[in-house]
């Protein structure tokens, strides 16, 4: 069985795993318990609707026939494709990663909040609704002079048990002078009394998941792994028998 994708939390949390051409899902809801040993990292292939379509280079997570980009992820409001095809209402955002991190971003304005579970944001403040995405492209190209635009998964990981800055948030707000027409607030239930080390592992109890941060307990021991470094392993049946960076805590 392959591990082939991961629905990040806003989208229901799960491990996509492959066995030959048939797919399934591994829920990955709070106390959850995992047992699977990483085998061989190949490509991870691509899904056509309920199947598996399997690869073998080994190229991971995607071969350069498998990997794909978002054409509209690098618009600053000339659009890229030969027809544009965004008129729908956007929303632009600012999103709040603890402890002092502020992203502006955009998206369609149905999956705002989706997208925002999706990134793993704390708090987030919606700003703009425009009637399509060019316009709200050009926003965000503005206001990334001044905010970043990107959070990689890494601080995001570095930061799990950090809350936001709350002043420097209304700051950011106030700063920008926009009409805050909706906010956000979320909790994903972790409840982290300190940092868990990163590692990249696929057994243990479940805490939660932020974004496409999946918290697991083992041994007395709680990590946090980039789901996207879990995509094109081989897994098998039973528990982690690696030897694991430890924190301070579990050593009593």
């Amino acid at each position: 069985m392959q591990c082939v994708g991961y629905e990040p939390s806003g989208r229901g949390s799960a491990l996509v795993l492959a066995d030959g051409e048939r797919i399934e899902r591994q829920p990955l809801e709070a106390g959850t318990e995992l047992s699977y040993t990483l085998a061989e990292r190949r490509c991870a292939g691509t899904l056509d609707g309920d199947e598996h379509i399997a690869c073998d280079r080994p190229r991971a997570p995607y071969c350069e026939y498998h990997t794909s980009t978002w054409v509209c992820a690098r618009c600053t409001g000339t659009c890229l494709k030969d027809e544009m095809d965004c008129y729908e209402d956007h929303a632009v955002y600012i999103a709040a990663f603890g402890p002092d991190t502020f992203k502006v971003g955009v998206t369609k304005l149905w999956r705002l909040e989706t997208r925002l579970r999706e990134q793993g944001a704390d708090r987030a403040a919606h700003i703009h609704t425009v009637s399509n995405g060019r316009i709200a492209r050009e926003l965000e190209a503005e206001l990334a002079t001044r905010l970043t635009d990107r959070v990689r998964t890494g601080p995001k990981i570095a930061s799990l048990a950090s809350p936001v800055d709350l002043e420097a948030w209304e700051r950011t707000l106030e700063s920008l002078e926009p009409d805050v027409l909706e906010r956000f607030s979320f909790d994903y239930g972790l409840d982290l009394e300190a940092q868990p080390v990163a590692e990249t592992l696929a057994s243990g109890t479940v805490v939660g998941v932020k974004g496409r941060v999946l918290v697991l307990e083992h041994g007395g021991t709680t990590y946090a792994v980039d789901m996207r470094d879990l995509v094109g392993y081989e897994l098998g049946d039973g528990e982690t028998d690696r030897s694991l960076q430890s924190s301070l805590g579990s050593f009593g």
